[in-house]
């Protein structure tokens, strides 16, 4: 749909459900255009730190493993 400023500026509301249903309104000045409403894309939520405050860490999880513990981890133990 195309409108004029004067419309535009008269009827944002209007317009504005319109472009919540999916339309896009083309504003002209003097039958040029110069700007469209379109629709806001809805963000999406980021994945990271989806989890947090769902699960717990046990005590010293972040300490350096062992000799032992390294080689068990990468020998798939």
């Amino acid at each position: 749909m195309n409108v004029s400023v004067h419309g535009a500026k008269t009827q944002l509301s209007k317009l504005l459900d319109m472009v919540e249903d999916g339309e896009s309104v083309v504003i002209e000045r003097h039958g040029r255009p110069v700007a469209q409403l379109v629709p806001v894309r809805k963000r999406r939520v980021s994945p990271l730190g989806k989890m947090r405050g769902q699960f717990t860490m046990a005590e010293g999880w972040e300490r350096p493993l062992t000799d032992e513990e390294t080689a068990a981890f990468w020998d798939g133990r």
